[in-house]
């Protein structure tokens, strides 16, 4: 009989949470698992890459609650009162301070979910796979049943919005919660030691056979540029990065490097990146490509790939760009060293602008170093390869 594993995301979106679960999908034995994907809402440009052995079901009703998990609550109570629901206003403030004053917002997630029924099927697994996502956590305790339950944290929880009493309070009802890098892991046992036995690490997938093949199956780059080629792939947000590289660029163009560099994703920042594109006057240099659910035609096109985010769980692209061994330049974020050996196969720099600078300019005008690291690179893939096939 098959395992049934559930894991519930927001959505498919295109990004490295999303990513990394169509890759871990992809390791796991058809033949012994019924793998389901429970999300909120239909949407996201990975929607087509999910495998046609995966069941998928979605929260109907989050639509009508939407509203109330994303906008801010002032926000929430106004548009209650215009609609003419004064008491479902005044309900909502009502909960909303009373899990505030008592720091419990498991309070507020209960009123919210109310209407919404427990989830039909059982399980053997059920895994809040969108983590931290306070509402998935809460949804997969409290509305699924299953013989299993676990957490998956994706982000370094010092740097993005972490709810600790609400972690506090619920997280000792999963069975086991996983981090994606071992500094990861630190970080959580540090804020939440009396969970340290429950709390172990399990990076991210990176399915090298899919996304080699992937990479032959686009066009990549098309335009006829001769120089070096640099790539960023991410969401266009601060967390990113792409505002510390695009005056890194400019430095460039100015010092005579012939140089264009390329960023996949989209994201809300895109507009404020367009005023900084145009403000350090590098419209034909500097790209921005939007998103692409197969990013792996400009990976393996590319000659230099750099990872300027601010903060990470686990880099996922970074293992990708490995793939493909291309040298890296990256960001001294949570996990990076896992990944990389500083000037073994990339260079790892800290979150600054001018030692970004002065990495990228060492990798543009040392193409021998570029060549070391390229080579230790498909060594390492070879080898990852070999075991794979031997398994």
């Amino acid at each position: 009989m098959k395992t049934k594993m559930l894991f519930m995301l927001i959505n498919m979106n295109i990004g490295g949470t999303e990513k990394a679960l169509l890759n871990r999908i992809a390791e796991i034995p058809e033949h012994k698992y019924d793998i389901t994907i429970l999300m909120l809402e239909k949407y996201g440009g990975f929607l087509n890459a999910i495998p046609d052995h995966v069941n998928v079901e979605y929260v109907h009703e989050y639509s009508e609650i939407k509203g109330m998990v994303t906008n801010p609550p002032r926000r929430t109570i106004w548009n209650l009162i215009k609609k003419g629901r004064l008491i479902r206003a005044i309900t909502f403030s009502l909960i909303y301070g009373l899990s505030r004053i008592l720091k419990n917002k498991s309070i507020f997630l209960k009123y919210i979910l109310r209407n919404i029924a427990d989830i039909k099927n059982e399980y053997d697994v059920a895994i809040a796979y969108a983590g931290p996502m306070d509402l998935i956590s809460y949804f997969v305790i409290h509305k699924i049943s299953a013989e299993k339950k676990l957490q998956w944290i994706h982000f370094d929880v010092t740097k993005v919005g972490f709810d600790l009493p609400f972690a506090k309070r619920l997280y000792p009802e999963f069975d086991r919660i996983y981090t994606v890098s071992n500094e990861g892991k630190d970080l959580l046992v540090h804020i939440l030691p009396e969970l340290q036995s429950n709390i172990d690490s399990c990076p991210n997938k990176i399915s090298s056979e899919l996304i080699l093949q992937m990479a032959d199956e686009g066009a990549g780059f098309n335009d006829e540029f001769d120089g070096i080629r640099i790539l960023t792939i991410g969401r266009l947000s601060k967390e990113k990065g792409q505002d510390l590289v695009i005056p890194v660029l400019a430095k460039l163009k100015e010092k005579g490097y012939k140089v264009r560099w390329y960023c996949v994703g989209e994201g809300n920042s895109r507009s404020a990146y367009e005023f900084l594109i145009k403000k350090y006057h590098v419209e034909r240099e500097f790209i921005l490509l939007g998103a692409h659910p197969n990013p792996y035609p400009f990976l393996k096109q590319c000659d230099i790939y750099v990872q300027p985010s601010r903060h990470e769980g686990f880099c996922i692209t970074l293992g990708e760009a490995k793939v493909f061994g291309k040298p890296i330049i990256t960001t001294n974020f949570t996990g990076a060293h896992e990944q990389i050996v500083h000037q073994k196969n990339g260079l790892i720099t800290n979150i600054d602008e001018e030692e970004i600078y002065n990495s990228v300019e060492y990798l543009i005008s040392n193409e021998e170093k570029r060549k070391r690291f390229e080579e230790n690179l498909i060594i390492e893939t070879q080898k990852i390869l070999v075991v794979k096939e031997s398994i």
